[in-house]
């Protein structure tokens, strides 16, 4: 057997290098590069094997390990799980300032490969700096945050486990039904360490997107489901992109004149525009989405977790009367609610149940009602969106839905607009307008406050010939960012509306509605603020940082300013003052947050009622 002499880092970074991915019929290196920031706990293993290849394989720098992390589960996310990037730390605080992304990327189902420095694995210096020592069980390290967060875990003590490990890591980030990010804890020794190995490893491997095809039997069953229905109605989840069946399900809504809905993983499947789409569903959902939902007689649920926002706390799809039939590549989302399982890749799925279904026919009032609420749901979002008479007055504080309407007047088909936490998310899903399957980001599974500039670098670099909007609001901004300053040293342009509202304004509404009083959410409510808190420039504060910003007084100074932003060659910051409490009224449903059964204020009491009153429509 012919072997090559490396070290366990040269080995790891030559094995990157030879993995590669069919997409579009072409192929394309599987990882699009390393994010890495060194410290003494990679920088003379990773580091240096890095540093021989960096001309052939891309090391990108960043200004923190949690935004760097962050931006490789947007690439992933927009490339739609058929690229990756590594990330590397040093051991301590730059391993753990990774673990917040590993669980975005865990619960959003993204691949990302974790590779953390570590500990010495010989133990001969302990305790090195930055270790944090375990009295009872010398073999932990802060790596083992990682454990709950990755869907593959392993620590290399010596340098041959690699050759098992590091592929088995690949494996599962590739495996649709077990996609999530994988972590190779490096200890700093080992990383150094040479041995010999087999030629082999380094072999170029194509790998694809494995299609798994349902059981012929459910199918079946499905059919028959499906031909019994009168109402039936699609739920577009994340699974449809990550598929690539966007085609597949235009087509099956096409042929059988089936109205959807969307999950804010799932929006831009359908262009905006199509009769059919009745937009978001669920808490963040649309009107017509969610009436549809309480009148179908058959729920379709396509590549869905089925989370709480989605299902309205399990209150939309679980009444009597109502069938639900899950398509899903993982069994165990499939398996949720008690639905009819249909375990396989989305696009195999949908093609098996048209060949079935044939000329397959339904309630011809069902469609001609969907259209109807979705005229009806357009109106409302004309509505909300539209150029109102203060548009040029300087004293008003427009609501997140003004600049919403404005940002998205100013957005093109090439278009893609990144947001992640706060009630931007809930205003987008609701408000947002895009005829491109590419055209809306919105990370909502683990709604990680500090993504979104960080989110933006990702988008950038997954899609760099489409514009990249991130709207962010000053509660996130302050949280993180750090990667403004990357998107400007990687000349990754992007355009960033900062909606100033002075605070969590999002969960000062949730607080109220929960019967509390305002309280440490917005600044003026937080009792320690004694002398008032400074008006951050955020404008000014982006120049620091090296792009281009300006604060703007009114709606129209905004759309100039987009204008502008259009024209930098640099990212382009513009901030906007807006009010905190309003947002849009019209559609929504429930959304089990729970309430204190023993308060002294009557508000809390009453919303304790009404929470009690919500939850009965649960079914447990």
């Amino acid at each position: 057997m012919k072997t090559i002499r490396l070290t366990m880092a040269q080995a790891l970074v030559k094995h990157l290098q030879a993995q590669f991915n069919l997409v579009d019929g072409k192929e394309v290196p599987l990882f699009g590069g390393v994010w890495g920031i060194f410290g003494h706990g990679n920088v003379a293993g990773l580091g240096e094997a890095l540093a021989d290849v960096k001309d052939e394989f891309t090391t990108y720098r960043a200004h923190n390990e949690q935004g760097m992390a962050l931006a490789a589960c947007a690439y992933a996310k927009q490339n739609r799980r058929q690229r990756i990037m590594a990330c590397t730390s040093s051991i301590g605080p730059g391993a753990t300032n990774m673990v917040t992304a590993a669980g975005l990327a865990m619960a959003n189902r993204l691949p990302v490969l974790f590779l953390p420095g570590d500990v010495f694995a010989t133990r001969t210096p302990d305790p090195v700096l930055q270790q944090v020592e375990h009295f009872g069980e010398p073999s932990v390290s802060v790596n083992d945050c990682f454990r709950p967060v990755s869907r593959y875990f392993d620590r290399i003590n010596r340098p041959e486990q690699l050759i098992t490990s590091l592929p088995n890591a690949i494996a599962t980030m590739l495996d649709p039904a077990n996609c999530g990010p994988a972590t190779l804890a490096l200890p700093q020794d080992v990383q150094t360490m040479a041995f010999d190995y087999p030629i082999s490893f380094f072999e170029k491997k194509v790998h694809g997107l494995t299609r798994t095809r349902p059981d012929k039997v459910k199918v079946k069953n499905a059919v028959q489901a499906i031909k019994a229905a009168k109402k039936p109605l699609l739920v577009l989840g994340g699974g449809v992109h990550y598929s690539l069946a966007v085609k597949e399900v235009e087509q099956f809504i096409d042929t059988y004149q089936v109205p959807a809905c969307e999950t804010q993983a799932g929006k831009g499947v359908l262009n905006w525009q199509h009769k059919l789409n009745l937009g978001g569903v669920g808490v963040t959902g649309s009107s017509a989405a969610n009436i549809a939902a309480s009148e179908a007689d058959l729920v379709i649920a396509i590549g869905t977790r089925l989370q709480d926002f989605t299902s309205a706390s399990r209150t939309l799809f679980n009444r009597e009367g109502l069938r639900l039939i899950n398509i899903n590549t993982a069994s165990f989302d499939a398996n949720k609610h008690g639905g009819l399982a249909l375990t396989g890749d989305a696009r195999e799925v949908l093609t098996e149940l048209m060949s079935e279904l044939g000329e397959c026919q339904f309630d011809t009032h069902w469609d001609e009602r969907a259209k109807s609420l979705n005229n009806d749901w357009l109106d409302a979002v004309n509505q909300a969106v539209k150029v109102p008479d203060t548009y040029q007055d300087k004293s008003y504080l427009p609501t997140d839905a003004n600049v919403i309407g404005v940002v998205n007047r100013q957005a093109t088909k090439n278009s893609t607009i990144v947001q992640a936490a706060g009630g931007l998310p809930g205003e987008l899903h609701k408000l947002w307008r895009t005829e491109s399957d590419l055209g809306y980001h919105v990370e909502y599974g683990f709604s990680c406050m500090g993504y979104e500039l960080a989110g933006g670098v990702g988008v950038k670099m997954a899609t760099p010939e489409r514009d990249v909007i991130v709207m962010v609001g000053d509660g996130s901004y302050l949280m993180l960012n750090s990667e403004i300053a990357t998107s400007v040293m990687l000349g990754l342009k992007l355009t960033i509306v900062v909606l100033d509202n002075r605070g969590y304004a999002c969960i000062n509404r949730l607080q109220n509605a929960c019967g509390s009083d305002s309280f440490n959410n917005l600044l003026q409510d937080c009792h320690t603020v004694e002398a008032g808190a400074p008006k951050t420039a955020f404008a000014e504060h982006a120049k620091a940082l090296g792009a281009n910003g300006e604060q703007v007084q009114s709606l129209a100074e905004l759309e100039a300013a987009l204008e502008r932003a259009k024209a930098s060659d640099k990212t382009y910051v513009i901030s906007i003052d807006t009010d905190p409490m309003p947002t849009t009224q019209e559609g929504g449903a429930w959304w089990d947050v729970a309430v204190a059964e023993v308060s002294s204020k009557e508000s809390v009491n009453q919303a304790q009622a009404q929470y009690q009153e919500a939850k009965s429509k649960q079914p447990y």
